[in-house]
């Protein structure tokens, strides 16, 4: 499979940088007690620092806010997936368990302040582009409604649209049937390329040693 990263992406934010990690033979299910465990820890602990602080005052939460509103999306009502995440422990609304992909998903876009997707390979169909999304684009998310698009950084394949940092789409959801994957890490363009590197392969590594099977990651931007 091969992703790119369009123009119009390029034109408008110069570094954008995702990271793309392929899995094969995998196996999803119920998340181990570690991962359980640390990602409550995690939530209680950033509970405490927001009392103190605002999550818009969080560098990567700042940072893609920042990028949606480059693109032309309002910040302030379509909010990236990870602030989100830090809107519901902020109220202490903390997430539940899942599923072991889902979960830790959750903890690394937690920990990193930034926007993360998940997708099963077996429903993509051809070769992806990340781009920016149009006005009779759309798709039914994962929120449960139907998505307008348009001027939100998305991922398409042959078939259209499936996934965006805001809310990813119900069509190529990880589900426990799911064998491959795709992992889209949308990274904050100000880090260092080695961080990013160091962060994406992080993040291939702890899921290989979760749900098994192989993973290959590798950075695709501008």
């Amino acid at each position: 499979m091969e992703i790119q990263v369009s123009r119009a992406i390029c034109d408008l934010i110069p570094g954008f940088t995702i990271g793309m990690i392929e899995y094969k033979d995998i196996q999803v299910g119920e998340s181990p007690q570690m991962l359980k465990g640390r990602l409550q820890l995690f939530q209680e602990s950033i509970y405490f620092d927001l009392l103190e602080k605002n999550v818009t005052e969080l560098d990567g939460i700042k940072e893609w806010r920042g990028i949606f509103k480059t693109t032309g999306k309002d910040p302030n009502r379509y909010r990236h997936s990870a602030e989100a995440l830090y809107r519901r422990i902020s109220k202490q609304n903390y997430l539940q368990s899942l599923h072991s992909a889902i979960d830790l998903n959750n903890f690394f876009s937690l920990e990193y302040q930034i926007p993360i997707g998940v997708y099963d390979s077996n429903k993509l169909k051809g070769n992806v582009t990340i781009k920016i999304g149009e006005e009779n684009e759309e798709y039914a998310g994962l929120n449960g409604r139907t998505n307008n698009l348009a001027n939100l950084i998305l991922s398409a394949d042959d078939r259209g649209p499936f996934g965006s940092p805001f809310v990813d789409s119900e069509r190529t959801a990880v589900t426990e049937e799911t064998r491959n994957a795709l992992q889209i890490v949308y990274l904050r363009p100000s880090s260092p390329l080695t961080d990013m590197e160091k962060m994406t392969e992080s993040l291939m590594n702890m899921f290989t040693q979760i749900h098994g099977g192989t993973g290959t990651y590798r950075l695709v931007g501008c």
